[in-house]
């Protein structure tokens, strides 16, 4: 059994909050917490806004692809964090399930975006805080 946590973040696109989510936690967290994302209608690529708002605070998501949300990243996920995927997130017992409640990234500016890059930020910082609990 790993002791290292794992956090899936989920919306509907996997292409702004939810990459922004996992790109902050990653890069935060270091090899502390396994980090996943999904979406539950993936689009085609990542909210360029969004890549550029990331990259302004060290945070490459270049690389990242939005993905398809399967029960197994469900399964295999302690932390479950929803951002507007509505029915589409399976549940599972024994998971701790969160719904950020955010502003979706999409068609908006940059300066909308920063603001929503900020809010995911320090939602990001409380939950390293409760996962890794003194580090």
């Amino acid at each position: 059994m790993n002791d290292k946590p794992s956090v899936l973040f989920v919306c509907v696109h996997n292409a702004g909050r939810s990459q922004m989510a996992a790109g902050w936690l990653a890069h935060l967290s270091g090899d502390r917490i396994e980090v996943r994302s999904a979406g539950s209608a993936p689009a085609d690529q990542i909210n360029p806004v969004a890549v550029e708002a990331m990259r302004e605070v060290g945070v490459d998501l270049t690389g990242q692809q939005p993905k398809i949300l399967t029960v197994d990243a469900v399964e295999a996920s302690d932390v479950v964090i929803t951002m507007g995927c509505g029915d589409a997130c399976p549940i599972f017992p024994g998971k701790r399930y969160e719904d950020w409640k955010l502003d979706d990234p999409a068609g908006q500016g940059i300066e909308s975006v920063r603001a929503i890059r900020d809010e995911i930020r320090s939602r990001i910082d409380t939950l390293i805080k409760e996962l890794l609990p003194g580090n």
